[in-house]
């Protein structure tokens, strides 16, 4: 095998069993920063052991055998070998690395860990974003818009908060879920929301991504039955999960909505989002509240999975479901998002006034997405050489392989 085999073999592994390796390796240590240190080691040792020696038949058991060893080393380096260390010591020596398996829970003591109160929101999104989702500094940089230093400094800045705050690793008590509640969905939502639509790499969609943050959002709405917003955002991830099937060709080409092959589409788990959404409107009324952020969103993405054809879409529906959404948790996201939904209702005129107050504004800088949707808007007005501008426009600002590739397509096709 050679080093880049081996290395392409340690990303793939590490994009599924690092958020679990990091969380064992936490509730062993107790810190979650040393944890990531350790598992970071241990990936530059499969770096030079695997070429080598083959890719071991139980990877995550392998990374995370020899982080543990790091970890006693350390220990007996600091002189605090005492009795808990010696007999985890000990048990280490004698397991046997294929019967290792992760406990799922560890990663919800992860999530509740990093979005810890003494944290700020913007520590706590790019911490998890790291550790639970995997993500590399430059994807985080890119799906919040922020440069790579300030992710990068984020991330340090909150490893040092927790240490310095000794925050256990365990999921806290119930009287304390609600305080970080918000905290801990936005963040899931953020990693969903990078495998339904990645920011960089050669593939439209990861499923991984998603699959572990639709996990995380059912364990949760299980933990807390009562909480309107944690079955509103499982919905809306069912929803959107739903029709990845038919989103890439079968050379991983993005498909849009409106060529989508509608009979690819998981109706079972359609059906499952609209029994959560249903959930979330009656915990909701239970409490005398109306639909929170999450429950629109899925109620919009609702609209798309029941219709028949984009045609047959309700999108007088959708407008209104955004203009509320706008009103409770408003962005630029949201209000480009609703400009789409009127060029569909009224006409692409009105939306693509609404897109250039979002522009004049300053809105979504170095973003592709405003510019993109402002290229649709002007190829439906038939202003093909400004349209063409602005999809080159936004193939320059993303680092998405595939969207680059269908934005210039698009941009082609009319000159």
């Amino acid at each position: 095998m050679t080093p880049a085999d081996a290395a392409r073999a340690i990303d793939a592994v590490w994009r599924i069993e690092g958020a679990r390796i990091v969380a064992a390796l936490a509730r062993m240590t107790g810190d979650l920063g040393f944890a990531e240190d350790v598992a970071q080691e241990a990936v530059a040792e499969a770096l030079a052991s695997w070429p080598e020696n083959g890719i071991p038949a139980n990877t995550g058991a392998w990374l995370t055998a020899v982080a543990k060893r790091r970890v006693i080393d350390a220990w007996r380096r600091r002189e605090r070998l005492d009795e808990r260390h010696r007999a985890i010591a000990h048990d280490l020596a004698e397991a046997v690395e294929d019967e290792w398996e992760p406990i799922d829970d560890d990663l919800l003591r992860l999530v509740f860990t990093a979005c810890h109160p003494a944290l700020s929101r913007e520590s706590q999104v790019a911490l998890t974003l790291r550790v639970v989702g995997g993500l590399t500094t430059v994807e985080i940089a890119r799906m919040l818009l922020v440069p790579v230093a300030t992710v990068q400094a984020r991330i340090t800045r909150a490893k040092r908060t927790l240490a310095a705050a000794h925050v256990p690793f365990e999921t806290p008590d119930p009287s304390e879920w609600r305080q970080r509640l918000d905290g801990v969905l936005s963040v899931v939502y953020l990693v969903f929301t990078e495998g339904y639509s990645a920011t960089t790499g050669e593939r439209w969609t990861r499923p991984d991504l998603a699959d572990e943050a639709l996990r995380l959002g059912r364990v949760l709405a299980g933990l807390l039955p009562r909480e309107p917003a944690t079955h509103a955002l499982v919905a809306l991830m069912e929803f959107q999960r739903s029709r990845f099937a038919a989103r890439e060709s079968r050379t991983g080409a993005p498909i849009l909505l409106a060529d989508q092959d509608r009979s690819r589409w998981d109706h079972g788990q359609i059906a499952r989002g609209r029994a959560a959404l249903r959930r979330a409107d009656a915990e909701a009324a239970a409490r005398g509240q109306g639909r929170g952020a999450y429950a629109l969103q899925a109620a919009i993405a609702e609209c798309h999975c029941v219709a028949p054809s984009v045609e047959q879409t309700d999108w007088e529906r959708i407008v209104v479901l955004y203009e509320a959404l706008g009103r409770i948790a408003p962005s630029p996201v949201v209000e480009l998002n609703r400009a789409v939904a009127v060029s569909m209702a009224t006409g692409p005129a009105t939306a693509l006034a609404i897109v250039d107050d979002l522009a004049a504004a300053g809105e979504l800088r170095g973003s592709p997405l405003l510019p993109s949707v402002r290229g649709e808007l002007l190829a439906r007005l038939g202003r093909a050489a400004e349209a063409r501008a602005e999809f080159e426009e936004a193939a320059s600002r993303t680092a998405s392989a595939p969207q680059r590739a269908l934005l210039e397509a698009k941009a082609a096709a009319l000159d």
